[in-house]
């Protein structure tokens, strides 16, 4: 393991550590959104980011932080951390332990090393130049995406289905359509279980980079790919597909091609 993975595992730990205080307890809510909308951000969020920074600064100074509460910083470094310290708020709110923290670290702006931390079951799953494991209290297991390649077989996860436009739906559906079994509701945490070989494809949108940045090195470290709904490295614009297996990409593509931005 690189010293910049075994970082990013102990920064997933900080801020899991950080936020787990507040999970199934009282913990301020403050709603982001307008408009009717709802977009929850707690104690916990602002917490957690605000001690994973407070470490990345006493360890590498020099370096850009990119972080869903707190903006950013020198973003234009080499070495660029992006931070979701909650992802899954909704989840985090409702009691259930599928949100996650999320570490993401970009050189020269690609996302090179991730971590996803699930602190209630004490997990975090990494990925880096040397391969994807799962890290528990236990020790270390390597991860490997399973061979899945066709999307018949496949077993799909999004969080949401309200997250896609009219267009992006209709795209959607079709590929639910002939996947196997769909699961709804796991945020990032679908993304490791992608790493893990126990699903085979996600699709989402609305993305912002702390979503995707962490995830990218995950998933393609156990095996799997993580590009936009154009087969091209995910952007700004939001749009997500992660595979196990990247037979099932141009299969997926068939259908989510015809609404990617």
């Amino acid at each position: 393991m690189t010293d910049l993975e075994a970082v990013a595992i102990d920064l997933a730990r900080i801020g899991g550590a950080a936020a787990l205080p507040w999970f199934r307890g009282e913990v301020g809510i403050e709603n982001k959104a307008s408009g009717g909308a709802y977009d929850p951000v707690t104690e916990a969020d602002r917490a957690a980011e605000a001690a994973m920074r407070q470490a990345i600064a006493a360890r590498y100074p020099h370096h850009g932080v990119i972080g869903e509460e707190y903006g950013e910083d020198r973003p234009d470094a080499e070495h660029v951390w992006v931070l979701d310290p909650i992802d899954g708020t909704r989840a985090f709110v409702a009691g259930l332990p599928l949100w996650t923290s999320l570490v993401g670290l970009t050189e020269a702006g690609a996302p090179v090393v991730g971590a996803i931390g699930q602190p209630y079951l004490g997990e975090v799953f990494a990925g880096g130049p040397s391969g994807a494991r799962l890290v528990t209290r236990e020790g270390e297991t390597a991860l490997a995406a399973r061979p899945c390649p066709k999307l018949t077989d496949a077993v799909l996860a999004t969080t949401d289905p309200d997250i896609f436009t009219g267009a992006e739906l209709g795209a959607f559906t079709q590929v639910r359509a002939a996947a196997r079994l769909t699961r709804l509701g796991c945020d990032a945490y679908a993304y490791a279980m992608v790493a893990a070989g126990r699903i085979d494809i996600v699709v989402e949108s609305g993305l912002k980079p702390w979503d995707w940045t962490a995830l990218a090195p995950v998933v393609r470290a156990a095996g799997g790919a993580l590009v936009n709904w154009r087969g091209q490295a995910p952007d700004a614009g939001g749009q997500v597909l992660a595979v196990g297996d990247a037979a099932l990409i141009d299969q997926a593509l068939v259908t989510l091609r015809r609404s990617a931005l």
